[in-house]
């Protein structure tokens, strides 16, 4: 007896770009960013590029009815929500493609792509004068610095003219256009969405890595796919950048090049929050199970925290809600494990990956004399920071963003290859003095809390 089929109905997104064999950028980034979000990714290749990480080695541009036909294919067959523009390559093709979207009735993004990020030019120069009338098609324009000066005439080397930039692609028939800061020198990245009298403005950490290939394919493919899913376009921007914070933070390292931005970071982080969970839940049980543990609990009670392994905010770490609290017997946990339900721990976990990436687990536990000689017995190699000298902060985010880089910049840490696999914060007034103990993996962080506990109780 044969199964029955269950269709699995998803909105249906279109790409108009060219091919790259590196499988960063181009339609190869945009169909697996498409997928990430849970859309159906169709598409139109109008070129075929030979390139790697390292640069663009030839291009072969398909004849503009190949691409056409493509176009006709895709869109008799399929209920398109929304469609993107990446690389076209010469005025033929960019023409055919403006036409086609003023007789869709469609979101789009155009990405005006022209320069690849190594340097190689993809957009042939006499066709940089057909997107002006491209750019009146488009929902949303995407530009970079230099695209955006390109189009406008605008120098964009400020936020001031990524607001002229952007209020001149309004003015020039565009929905909204929104101008990438990756380019351009502020201290965080700034992109600015501008819509007709109106604009909104996404700040993001900027992140030490020449590993961007394929970055503006993969928003302009997000925010597509995300219109096609019904969000509004603010939304749907919002999420693109969000979306793009994570897959720059941690890139694919692949090729000889400086590497590719993770398409599908979110969907693989995600995907491990089950057994991040778990894994909490297990090293919970450990301490439950074992009496001599009451002896670390701290009076504000001691919590265990686990971070996916792409994690970017405290809503990625797991928890126990309410902590985990001394019994007569042992130790017992107040509520179960969920994603958020720790701030302090999480956000020192959150903090110290930013100088240790493989640490995913960690847990406070009591500091005292009988902690700190048990901490000379085990040899451990552990750091420190005074919370006396700490600036006045503004959120306790701020604090344990200090703490961390104290302890790891300057902490007793030394010049050994090894981290630190505990953090002791001395306290202040009010404030409980506290060990943290961290580890790449939760059996891990489970062995140094109960060796922790059973030294500390032989004081």
């Amino acid at each position: 007896m044969s199964r029955r089929a269950v269709p699995d109905r998803r909105p249906v997104a279109l790409t108009v770009a060219g091919s790259d064999s590196g499988g960063g950028a181009g339609i190869q980034a945009d169909l697996k960013t498409m997928e990430a979000h849970g859309v159906f990714g169709t598409s139109a290749i109008t070129s075929v590029t030979a390139q790697h990480t390292r640069g663009v080695e030839s291009t072969h541009v398909l004849p503009v009815e190949e691409v056409d036909a493509q176009l006709t294919a895709v869109r008799g067959d399929f209920d398109v929500a929304a469609v993107k523009t990446g690389m076209l390559a010469t005025t033929p093709v960019v023409e055919r493609v403006t036409t086609r979207l003023g007789e869709w009735e469609v979101p789009s993004v155009v990405d005006p792509v022209m320069v690849a990020t190594s340097g190689d030019r993809l957009l042939e120069p006499e066709a940089e004068a057909a997107y002006e009338a491209l750019v009146r098609e488009a929902t949303l324009v995407t530009p970079n610095a230099d695209e955006a000066e390109v189009l406008t005439g605008v120098a964009v080397e400020d936020e001031t003219a990524m607001r002229e930039a952007g209020e001149a692609l309004v003015e020039m028939g565009a929905d909204a256009a929104l101008v990438k800061g990756g380019h351009v020198d502020t201290e965080g990245v700034i992109d600015l969405l501008v819509t007709e009298g109106a604009s909104h403005r996404f700040e993001s950490p900027r992140v030490d890595t020449a590993a961007t290939h394929g970055s503006g394919c993969t928003l302009s493919s997000a925010i597509a796919a995300n219109l096609a899913g019904g969000a509004s376009l603010v939304e749907a921007v919002e999420a693109g950048v969000t979306f793009m914070r994570r897959a720059v933070r941690y890139p694919l390292d692949v090729g000889e090049g400086p590497g590719s931005v993770h398409h599908l970071v979110a969907l693989r982080d995600r995907a491990a929050r089950h057994a991040t969970s778990e894994a909490v839940e297990g090293v919970v049980d450990r301490l439950v199970g074992e009496e001599k543990s009451r002896v670390i609990v701290p009076e504000v009670g001691l919590n265990v925290v686990g971070a996916t392994p792409y994690a970017e905010e405290t809503e990625d770490v797991a928890a126990v809600e309410g902590r985990i609290t001394r019994t007569v017997g042992g130790v017992r946990p107040n509520r179960g494990v969920r994603f958020g339900a720790s701030s302090h721990v999480a956000r020192f976990l959150l903090s110290v990956r930013e100088f240790v990436p493989t640490y995913r687990f960690a847990a406070n536990c009591r500091y005292d004399a009988r902690v700190r000689a048990a901490l000379d017995d085990l040899g451990w190699r552990v750091a420190s920071f005074d919370r006396g000298n700490e600036p006045t902060p503004e959120e306790e985010a701020s604090t344990m963003g200090w703490g961390a880089a104290r302890a790891f910049e300057t902490g007793d840490d030394g010049d050994g290859d090894e981290p630190p696999v505990a953090v002791v914060d001395e306290g202040d007034v009010g404030k409980e003095p506290m060990t943290r103990v961290l580890a790449a993996d939760a059996e891990t962080l489970g062995d140094r809390l109960l060796e922790l506990a059973a030294v500390t109780g032989e004081q």
